[in-house]
């Protein structure tokens, strides 16, 4: 029997993910068990179900991503007609419904279709980059709310520190210490002439690359120079600008404009855990045509970091799906007021059942 997409759409956004992702990854493997296909739970945490033939022996391989976690707080499930309410319903149990429908539902002939599912893509990633070093494909679709556009480019994300480093006096003699608070001006300055005279330049799809200083702390004590001062920043990169290559890019830019007795490092928060990092795959591949003959919309890039930057340096990777980020009413996901209208899951559906049964090229 076809999969019912409202329904199984239902008992996930029900199923609360937002803290523990347990409940709803058996939902998921419950669910492709009762289907006859057998899923595998990695280390990691993925669930991971393929059919057609071994990859070296098929046409084509295709794999379809998403995950099950949502951020919090849980928001209760609510339908009027299509439309639905709920935590996850459009980031991303509405793709992950639509996934799961294309993937029972489609006959892929001589072509590998692989689901695999991650835990994590609202926190660390860490089951996108193991599933990553796994996986080979000819094709990866992520699903995020795009409004059924594909999305093939989306500027990475990570955070960081820069620690300005001081003296510590009395504040009745300034002269006497060296005041990190102050220096902080001298550090925002030159963050904001960063990326005109040291970064990546403009990217053709994502625009220029953005450098945000979102919190400010330092100091001990009221009547005392401060030594120290720790800005936190927010990095939203295009490429070819990476993680790693940041830190000390920013450092060799800041490090001139310091007053005299000042130091600083720069530092990436969570430096142990994959960050999403820029894509963008070339909108002539043989993917983003196919995804379009079988009734994709428009080709842009995406509004949001996503886990499709630790596919796409494999082979092309789209971003796609029902829903949207944002309407002219204001943030959808991760907002109280997520929705997803249960016409565009099913249409997600439909367009990724032609997608796999015509296969990438």
């Amino acid at each position: 029997m076809p999969f019912e997409v409202a329904e199984f759409h239902r008992e996930a956004v029900e199923t609360p993910s937002h803290e523990d992702v347990d409940a709803m990854r058996d939902l998921l493997v419950e669910t492709l068990d009762a289907a006859g296909v057998g899923a595998t739970v990695d280390d990691l945490g993925n669930v991971v179900a393929a059919r057609g033939p071994p990859t070296d022996e098929a046409d084509s391989h295709l794999v379809l991503n998403t995950h099950v976690d949502t951020v919090p707080p849980h928001v209760p499930y609510e339908r009027d007609g299509d439309l639905v309410r709920g935590r996850g319903a459009c980031d991303a149990k509405g793709p992950l419904a639509a996934m799961v429908g294309a993937f029972l539902d489609a006959d892929p002939g001589a072509g590998r279709v692989t689901l695999a599912v991650t835990p994590d893509e609202e926190t660390t990633q860490t089951g996108a980059a193991h599933l990553a070093d796994r996986l080979t494909a000819d094709g990866f679709v992520v699903g995020e709310p795009t409004g059924l556009d594909v999305c093939t480019a989306a500027r990475g994300q990570f955070e960081g520190t820069v620690t300005i480093r001081g003296e510590s006096g009395h504040a009745a003699s300034p002269e006497s210490g060296a005041n990190a608070i102050v220096a902080a001006e001298s550090v925002l300055t030159g963050m904001a002439t960063y990326d005109a005279e040291r970064g990546p330049g403009e990217h053709e799809a994502l625009g220029e690359p953005l450098l945000t200083p979102t919190m400010i702390e330092g100091g001990e004590a009221t009547n005392q120079i401060p030594a120290e001062c720790r800005l936190t920043f927010d990095r939203r990169s295009v490429p070819p600008e990476t993680s790693d290559e940041f830190p000390a890019a920013l450092d060799a830019h800041l490090r001139p404009r310091l007053p005299d007795g000042i130091s600083l490092s720069v530092d990436l928060i969570r430096p142990d855990t994959p960050f999403p990092e820029a894509f963008a795959t070339d909108p002539d591949a043989d993917l983003v045509a196919a995804i379009r003959r079988a009734g994709a919309g428009d080709v842009r890039p995406f509004g949001a970091a996503t886990e499709a930057s630790h596919f796409a340096a494999d082979a092309p990777t789209v971003v796609f799906g029902p829903g949207v980020l944002a309407d002219e009413d204001g943030p959808v996901a991760h907002a109280e007021r997520e929705y997803v209208d249960l016409a565009q899951v099913r249409r997600a559906r439909d367009v990724l059942v032609a997608l796999l049964e015509a296969g990438p090229r």
